[in-house]
């Protein structure tokens, strides 16, 4: 096992390792606390736009879902009459200058993966750059949005907010509860009481809001207007590749659906090859969203995709848009 994957099963499973990087934790939350602090009272500068900001973020490292809930709030959003624009780090993108403006045929190369998903699917104008402030701020002048909607950022402090969602993954929640190095956190579990919105992916605690993925219809890859029904696949061997936080969701979700599954678990962000998609049988391959964006150069006939839509409680828009109504 690399060190990687053995460092990742310690947060989930206490052992000698965790012991070992307690000290490290330590310096790294006197660190995050003292900068936290420096924003607080005014050391160093956040940079307040003219209109307001929404961070969806988590308070852990890997995937929670926050994509689908930032898609799920731009749409919400547009019917209820505002005119979005959205903002990301633009993570894995290999682009000289920032921010770099996101269409939906951009290059995930330059701008990332999720960046051109959610771009696809809300319509709304976006950009990515590593300084949030100044990406926001920039997109505010060129594209006459009413509202930012930052995906991540929740620790990046320089850009004010106005309103903080926080994204847990129902299965997995908090880990040991260390932040790093010995545990998952970016910042100490408490960090969520200071949060307007708690949504769970999946089992929802006292004060929280359950989401839950819906997806029935499989897109093909070469062909986006051929579809199929997920459940005609139930019953067969399927290649179910995923380059995501959390690629066991994504297998989980598609057992439930009674596919035989042969997994293909992929890095977070991973650039895929020709050959990653190769395999030696003819049976279907099936992947997320995220991961076509990238896989889409080399699009078979019986290679498909999962558009994903989150359930949730329609009193978290009623509730969300009450907040943004009182700001």
């Amino acid at each position: 096992m690399s060190f990687s994957k053995s460092l990742q099963y310690s947060w989930y499973n206490n052992n000698l390792l965790t012991l070992l990087l307690r000290p490290l934790t330590w310096l790294y939350c006197s660190v995050t606390f003292m900068r936290r602090l420096a924003y607080a009272i005014g050391l160093l500068t956040r940079h307040r736009l003219s209109i307001p900001v929404i961070v969806v973020g988590n308070l852990t490292v890997g995937g929670t879902g926050k994509t689908p809930v930032v898609v799920h709030i731009a749409q919400l959003l547009k019917r209820s009459g505002y005119s979005p624009g959205i903002i990301s780090r633009g993570y894995g993108g290999k682009a000289r200058s920032w921010p770099q403006q996101v269409r939906p045929d951009a290059d995930p190369v330059m701008v990332g993966d999720e960046a051109i998903l959610i771009s696809r699917r809300c319509g709304c104008p976006m950009a990515v750059g590593p300084d949030r402030a100044r990406t926001a701020s920039l997109l505010q002048q060129h594209s006459g949005c009413d509202i930012i909607i930052s995906d991540d950022g929740l620790q990046h402090y320089a850009l004010a907010r106005d309103v903080e969602i926080v994204v847990i993954d129902g299965m997995r929640r908090f880990g040991n509860g260390l932040c790093l190095p010995a545990g998952p956190l970016r910042e100490p579990v408490s960090r969520k009481d200071k949060v307007d919105f708690v949504i769970t992916n999946g089992m929802a605690s006292r004060n929280e809001y359950s989401m839950r993925y819906q997806g029935e219809t499989l897109v093909n890859l070469k062909n986006s207007e051929q579809t199929r029904a997920l459940s005609e696949l139930a019953g067969q061997e399927v290649h179910v590749l995923a380059g995501i936080g959390n690629p066991e969701r994504f297998f989980e979700q598609m057992r439930r659906k009674g596919l035989q599954v042969i997994e293909h678990p992929f890095p977070d962000h991973h650039y895929f090859s020709a050959d990653d998609l190769a395999f030696s049988d003819d049976s279907p391959v099936l992947m997320t969203e995220k991961d076509a964006v990238k896989c889409q150069r080399y699009a078979g006939e019986n290679m498909w995709y999962l558009p994903i839509e989150i359930e949730m409680n329609n009193d978290f828009d009623m509730q969300l848009l009450n907040l943004l109504e009182k700001k």
